[in-house]
């Protein structure tokens, strides 16, 4: 959500913002932002000039009681009493007007940093770099749920039973493989200086609409029948919630925070569910990585945490490359995101495995995130988010690029000691 000074010094900028970001059906928002806005202060001075008024009057009423002009008296307490009820017309009107003009600001999409290439789609994002060398081995690569049924380690025709299309059971050691990756990289957090959290998975519906875009939300989320609760789409959620409507002191950043959860997702949209594969599902865990910092430093925290997940991946000898997404591919409120790609063998391409945002003081706006600073006085932090990894699509990339002439599943060193010091997976 934006600065309404912002709205009333800048249109301009906010609707050339909207027009990168290819969203013309939000241009009249803004003016409809800058009208509402000015009732509101019209209101509001005129409530201000009312209360003043009625101060005045009010004191006048027992001078005038004192020396008998009960007659004006009378005339006053009329007067006040008038003042009175359009004063509480004034506070309703006040009300609504504010409640018209959040729902519009939540609309209108955060600015982008000036460094975000233009473009409508994700068919436009730019890469920036490749780390690793991206192998084709000589011998085919099975589809992932192949794999993975070959080693007895995933059933998703029971899934389908027992839940739908978009579950699975893991089992044996692509199971525990799943959760040694997790253990890992919560371990390569905590080396990282970041501190573990376990949050709550569900949570209220102000801060669902405090972190994400209403069309994320809605494409996203599983609201909790009869309840103000919404299971998490990522730990980020309630990361960032924790800090709801709090005020942290300059000196007690950055927050550097790594948090696990399972997710839940509707997926929404053109991609859809898989009928067979692990890609695109409903449920999955994942390892996150969340930074409350000061507005100055959030750049350079925006490139540390991507290049956490690189190095994450690099460590297990994955080839990996970045993408810079484009305006069109940017959700509302991002100010700027890379997406981590992981190199397949199978489809001899790069697949996202991760994604890393700069959201600037939106979430922080929405929330009521603030700094306290000596100097400068309160002002809203930035909140930025990472994927250190995901499962099981991180076991796509994992399975393909450790697959064995012999068809077993090497294990790097990294995990051989979550994996009870199996060097290597087979039938």
């Amino acid at each position: 959500m934006l600065d309404i000074k912002l709205f009333r010094t800048n249109p301009d900028l906010i609707k050339e913002n909207i027009k990168k970001k290819f969203q013309d059906e939000k241009l009249p928002l803004v003016d409809e932002v800058i009208s509402l806005d000015q009732q509101f202060r019209d209101a509001k001075s005129r409530g201000d000039y009312l209360r003043s008024q009625r101060n005045s009057i009010s004191k006048e009423i027992g001078k005038l009681m004192g020396q008998g002009k009960k007659e004006e008296a009378e005339k006053n307490k009329e007067q006040v009493n008038a003042m009175s009820q359009e004063l509480a017309d004034l506070e309703v009107l006040e009300d609504k007007l504010s409640a018209e003009i959040r729902e519009r600001m939540l609309i209108i999409p955060n600015i982008i940093d000036d460094s975000v290439p233009i473009g409508k789609d994700d068919s436009e994002n730019v890469e920036v770099e490749r780390f690793g060398e991206p192998v084709v081995p000589d011998f085919e690569i099975p589809y992932h749920v192949d794999i993975m049924e070959r080693l007895h380690g995933i059933d998703l025709d029971s899934a389908r039973k027992t839940s739908g299309n978009g579950f699975y059971y893991l089992c044996g050691d692509i199971a525990r493989l799943h959760s040694a990756i997790l253990s890992y990289a919560r371990d390569f957090m905590i080396d990282r200086g970041f501190t573990y959290y376990i949050p709550p998975f569900m949570i209220r519906s102000n801060v669902v609409t405090g972190v994400m875009s209403f069309t994320e939300m809605e494409n996203m989320m599983y609201k909790i029948e009869g309840e103000d609760l919404y299971l998490i789409g990522t730990s980020e959620h309630s990361m960032i919630g924790k800090f709801i409507d709090t005020i942290l002191d300059a000196e007690q950043l950055p927050q550097t925070l790594t948090s696990y959860s399972p997710c839940f997702r509707k997926e929404v949209g053109a991609h859809g569910i898989e009928e067979r594969g692990v890609y695109r599902i409903h449920q999955f865990e994942k390892q996150e990585m969340i930074v409350v910092c000061e507005p100055e430093d959030s750049p350079q925290w925006f490139v540390k945490l991507y290049q956490n997940t690189v190095d994450f991946f690099r460590s297990l000898d994955i080839p990996v490359r970045t993408l810079e997404c484009c305006s069109g591919d940017l959700a509302d409120l991002k100010v700027k995101s890379i997406d981590v790609e992981a190199w397949s063998p199978r489809q001899q391409k790069y697949f996202e495995v991760g994604s890393c945002s700069n959201l600037g003081d939106a979430q922080a706006r929405r929330l009521g995130i603030r700094i306290k600073n000596k100097e400068k006085g309160n002002y809203f932090a930035h909140t930025l988010n990472n994927t250190v990894v995901a499962p099981p699509r991180m076991l796509i990339a994992f399975l393909e690029n450790n697959l064995q002439a012999d068809g077993s599943i090497r294990i790097p060193k990294p995990l051989q000691m979550y994996m009870g010091g199996k060097e290597k997976i087979t039938e």
